[in-house]
């Protein structure tokens, strides 16, 4: 039996974190053994769905790299063809049309909850052969009155429901659209899915769709309930934990294979290992290992794993992305050092791409003014002279290499009888504003001669002015 798992949203607003590492797990699942992955937008509720979330979908399932195999396919298209599986089980009495009102069917609620049942459709049109007037009826199947539905999820284990809990689920409504429960039987069978990995949020789906499929005279297909993904604080995942729509992590600087990773161990484990690229999760996942417990998303930890991932990956790579962050702060990747040397000076010192381009900036453009905190420290009068003899030995120096400018702030600091930090920081302050960058080497061989000379004269005027005003 070939695998084959399947991915289906509602479009109906953003693709959230949770749904990502759902998709994660199917088409792992799939490309693991081989299998087909599938995109399904269920698009059936047209008053919810939106174009721009069906956009956001797809944008969502590119940026992370979740391919499907084929065009996505919409619900909305195959109408008709739930049209025919109604009739279908109408013509063999599997199926049938109830003519009950709302009003008949909240008095019919109330009077189960008022003897302490389960409210519940009491099943009054399931022999009914006569139409009512002025009523468009739904259409129910007739679920089995009797037994049990047992189920060996691959997750949660075996799991048994009463048929008997179950009322007669409506499968069409009045106005003929087809319900949510029957159209996930009707297409994962057409599609041959062999596997549904999904939320545990669907388990009370189950039963109700095992029993379509038994009506179908369809094997339904393996189940496999992952556990929720809570806030750190155990609650619910929501907004007020954050980010929770996979584009905002793309725009905070995330990359797709750290989020990925992430969200894999968000459930999954494999021995004691934390970081995995796209081809090992691809070769180790299984769902023996999927947790049943739910897991509680930290978002210091994804950063932790987005800085290892940022450290591993090919300069290449970093390059295309970091100068697309510099373009996005309106910066010309070309003002400054070439983008493969500031990538190998601050990929050990970043945690996002947005981390890294924001670091970068001085290195493009001049900086707006001093960090007032770094400037207090280090560029006190006592600067003066070996910001003077910097200037005055970096405008003679022939070559700009990064062994060559440690030589001169190293003779700078012996001719003065400084340690070297006594006239690092001060120098750094100057090139970059603030008292953190990389190597004071590295610092100046990204800022250049000139912007070096002019950020030095610049420090000197603002030491000047503090002078001045003391």
């Amino acid at each position: 039996m070939q695998v084959r798992t399947r991915f289906a949203p509602s479009p109906t607003g953003y693709l959230h974190i949770g749904s990502v590492r759902t998709a994660l797990y199917a088409w792992l699942y799939a490309r693991h053994h081989g299998g087909e992955f599938i995109l399904r937008i269920e698009d059936t509720d047209r008053e919810r769905s939106t174009q721009a979330a069906v956009d956001a979908i797809l944008e969502g399932m590119a940026w992370a790299g979740l391919d499907a195999d084929g065009p996505p396919i919409f619900q909305t298209s195959r109408f008709d063809r739930y049209g025919e599986v109604v009739e279908e089980l109408l013509a063999a009495g599997k199926a049938y049309r109830c003519y009950c009102t709302r009003e008949e069917i909240d008095a019919m609620r109330a009077e189960a909850q008022a003897k302490g049942l389960k409210p519940r459709y009491d099943g009054r049109c399931r022999e009914r052969t006569q139409a009512r007037e002025g009523v468009n009826p739904v259409v129910r199947f007739k679920s089995p009155l009797g037994g049990e539905v047992v189920l060996e999820d691959l997750v949660k284990g075996r799991i048994v429901f009463a048929n008997a809990e179950l009322d007669d689920l409506i499968i069409a409504r009045s106005d003929g659209t087809p319900t949510y429960n029957f159209t996930v039987v009707v297409d994962d069978a057409d599609m041959q899915i062999s596997h549904v990995i999904r939320g545990d949020d669907h388990v009370n789906n189950t039963p109700r769709q095992v029993n379509l499929f038994a009506a179908l005279g369809r094997k339904p297909p393996d189940y496999a309930h992952l556990p929720m993904i809570n806030g750190a604080d155990g609650a619910k995942l929501s907004k007020r934990h954050g980010a929770v729509n996979i584009l905002e992590y793309r725009d905070l600087g995330f990359l797709p294979d750290a989020m990925l990773n992430y969200l894999l161990r968000l459930g999954w484990s494999h021995g004691d290992q934390e970081i995995f690229t796209r081809a090992e999760m691809t070769a180790l996942f299984d769902l023996g290992h999927v947790s049943r417990s739910a897991a509680n998303f930290d978002p210091s930890k994804l950063l932790w794993v987005n800085q290892q991932h940022i450290q591993g990956a090919p300069n290449e790579r970093l390059v295309e992305l970091l100068g697309a962050q510099l373009r996005h702060l309106r910066l010309n990747p070309d003002d400054g050092p070439p983008l493969h040397l500031t990538v190998e000076a601050l990929r050990e010192r970043s945690q996002t791409l947005v981390e890294m381009a924001a670091k970068a900036r001085c290195y493009y453009e001049d900086y707006e003014a001093f960090d007032e905190k770094s400037a207090k420290a280090h560029l006190r009068p006592v600067a003066r002279p070996i910001l003077e003899a910097l200037k005055e030995a970096f405008a003679a120096q022939a070559q700009w290499e990064e062994a060559a400018l440690q030589a001169v702030v190293e003779r700078v600091a012996g001719a003065q009888d400084l340690k070297l930090g006594k006239v690092a920081q001060p120098l750094r302050v100057a090139l970059t504003g603030q008292a953190s960058s990389p190597g004071i080497d590295t610092t100046l061989r990204l800022v250049g001669r000139e912007r070096t000379l002019e950020r030095i004269d610049r420090a000197l005027r603002y030491i000047d002015e503090r002078i001045a005003t003391a």
